[in-house]
């Protein structure tokens, strides 16, 4: 197969991505389709995500970004030799995770939770919605980014009919390397069946070593699909697909969804973008991430059992 037009070569957790118009590819754009929620809700079952180009109000999305900058900027992780709003790092700053600067944020909160995003989801699940009261929110530096995945391991004590909404505080273009979604990986249940539904912070209190290891918050399954996307995409079939964000987009998809994202090859840039999860109001939620101070991971929210 010839190379894909018009993109560079890609990398996603150390491994350059096959080039070929049969293996990477461009996401779809259903922004076109933002007011007809039935043809949304098609083509998320046949796609297994739904990207809206410029759907949120991209001065909106930047007044949330300098909130985060700033925020970033206190907490030492930004080279000061900088404007804070760039988002430039101090060396080796790698991954920055820090939902804590997402509270009582109020150009987060108001992006996030009300307006624009809030009327989608009620609009597309026909129904009250409620979200989870945990952002994801994370700051990328320089290096590999995430590791290919599904969501529900991580929160599928509840529904299983939530859905993920990434939201880019920024332009991120190729080298600032996006999410990426592998096509179709959402049917293949045959392949996932055996992993998709492990809980990971379920943990056999018969055995010490995983005791003990919970006791402490950790993990003895990460949740982790694959470190090798290539080979992920050779197992699964379909193409990596991705593109170049702009502020004001946002792409969200299901549990079931494998995704990832590219590696950050810029000199000294953070890739700054947060994870939001809305469902039915009507549906049951998963414990781990309501409450004013969500149990999350911690030793709070694992469940022992006897294995």
């Amino acid at each position: 197969m010839p190379p894909t037009l018009d993109i560079p070569q890609l990398y996603s957790y150390g491994h350059e991505l096959e080039m070929t118009d049969d293996k990477v590819g461009l996401l779809r754009d259903s922004s076109d389709a933002a007011d007809d929620m039935p043809e949304l809700r098609r083509r998320l079952a046949e796609d297994g995500y739904l990207y809206m180009r410029g759907y949120l109000d991209r001065e909106e999305v930047l007044a949330a970004r300098a909130s985060l900058t700033a925020r970033l900027g206190e907490a030492g992780v930004l080279d000061p030799a900088y404007p804070t709003i760039d988002g430039v790092c101090k060396p080796g700053s790698g991954y920055v995770f820090k939902p804590e600067i997402t509270n009582n944020n109020e150009e987060i909160q108001k992006l996030l939770y009300s307006g624009r995003l809030v009327d989608f989801y009620t609009q597309f699940y026909g129904e009250s919605i409620r979200h989870y009261d945990f952002t994801w929110l994370r700051a990328i530096g320089p290096g590999k980014g995430t590791n290919p995945h599904c969501d529900l391991p991580y929160m599928g004590r509840g529904t299983h009919q939530h859905m993920t909404c990434w939201v880019p505080y920024g332009d991120i273009s190729f080298e600032l390397g996006g999410l990426m979604v592998l096509e179709g990986s959402h049917k293949r249940m045959d392949l996932l069946q055996n992993y998709v539904y492990r809980d990971v912070d379920a943990f056999c209190e018969n055995k010490p070593k995983e005791a003990a290891k919970a006791k402490e918050g950790g993990w003895t399954f990460t949740g982790t699909l694959s470190h090798n996307p290539p080979v992920v995409r050779d197992k699964f079939g379909g193409r990596w697909l991705t593109t170049e964000f702009r502020a004001g987009d946002f792409i969200t998809f299901g549990m079931f969804l494998v995704h990832a994202s590219l590696d950050n090859r810029s000199e000294n840039r953070l890739r700054i973008s947060s994870d939001a999860r809305y469902q039915r109001a009507s549906e049951p939620i998963d414990e781990r991430w309501v409450g004013i101070n969500p149990p999350g991971h911690s030793s709070a929210g694992k469940r022992g059992r006897i294995c």
